[in-house]
């Protein structure tokens, strides 16, 4: 697994941001809301985390660029231990094991209050909203009337990948900042360093990630690139190895199985999708295999379908495509 934005601090999601946000606070002009937009793994999250280490007090360390600080500054072991007591964080919560599809109004409702206080540690009070894309019609409305009424010293980060999804009326009230797509040789260069795999493997990461540094990285990981691997043979092969797929099955209790599943799936997916677009004109069935599976994971979670049953029968479906063909 991939640290948390939280934990992160020798990734440098982009210097323009950055230099942007620290020029708005160098001369008195810090804008109380945010809005950080860009693909989701640009590295919006880990910016706002950067900046409220910095709103919150944390010793700058430029060795890790503008907004750097130090892991061992005691304001960032706070932040990193989620106990920060000037830091609210709103994101969908963990129930039984199970994320919940959205944030709800209830934790929306807690912005007003969170403002109301004066900072106890340090200048500012500072909240991330990661991802307001998750948050429901209620809540969303409930954030509105937070932004209305701006806290004097407050500063709010809203993550989105989609904002154009947001209500027109949180995005006026916001100041944008965009995170552009990396290029792949940046991405290949991030996954060398921080992984060590081979160059070939980089680049291969890097045309799968889409510009993604936050993918790059899952993709780089172990788990991730071993269901990449087995993705791929399953799509490549002219059969599936029962045995094979059962095995796997296997490891999808619990909430860790709950991840090896979401990663499988995912891959699969974009195993399905690279098959669609090589196929070229040829390969309408293998388009709407790819928009079968695509909407699969969101269906089996909203009735609660056995993961096992899910994964048997997304490979029952690659079958009949082949056969097909």
């Amino acid at each position: 697994m991939t640290d948390h934005p939280r934990d992160r601090f020798d990734l440098i999601p982009d210097a323009a941001a950055e230099a942007a946000f620290l020029d708005a606070l160098d001369r008195g002009r810090l804008h109380h809301a945010w809005l950080l937009c860009g693909v989701e793994g640009g590295g919006k999250a880990t910016f706002a985390y950067r900046a409220a280490r910095r709103l919150l007090g944390a010793a700058p360390d430029p060795s890790s660029g503008l907004l750097g600080a130090s892991p061992d500054d005691p304001v960032s072991r706070l932040i990193s231990a989620q106990s920060h007591p000037d830091l609210l964080v709103l994101e969908r919560a963990v129930e039984g094991g199970k994320t919940k599809k959205s944030i709800s109004v209830d934790q929306a409702r807690e912005l007003p209050e969170f403002f109301s206080k004066s900072p106890s540690q340090a200048r500012y009070r500072v909240a991330i909203i990661d991802a307001a894309d998750d948050l429901n019609l209620n809540a969303a409305n409930a954030l509105l009337k937070a932004l209305e009424e701006p806290p004097e010293r407050g500063v709010l980060f809203l993550i989105t990948h989609a904002p154009g999804r947001l209500l027109a009326t949180i995005r006026s009230r916001c100041r944008r900042l965009a995170f552009p797509v990396w290029p792949p040789h940046a991405l290949e260069e991030l996954v060398r360093n921080r992984t060590g795999v081979s160059s070939a493997e980089a680049a291969r990461i890097a045309s799968m990630a889409a510009g993604s540094p936050g993918h790059a990285l899952a993709l780089a990981s172990g788990a991730t690139l071993d269901a990449d691997r087995l993705a791929q043979g399953w799509v490549a092969a002219q059969t599936v190895d029962r045995a094979e797929a059962i095995s796997v099955a296997d490891k999808f209790r619990g909430a860790e199985g709950q991840e090896r599943f979401e990663t499988l799936m995912d891959r699969l997916i974009a195993a399905v999708k690279v098959r669609a677009l090589e196929e070229g004109a040829s390969g309408a069935r293998w388009a709407e295999l790819w928009s079968r599976l695509s909407e699969l994971p969101e269906r089996a979670a909203a009735i609660n379908l056995d993961r096992a049953d899910v994964l048997a029968g997304a490979l029952a479906d690659l079958q009949r495509t082949k056969a097909a063909g």
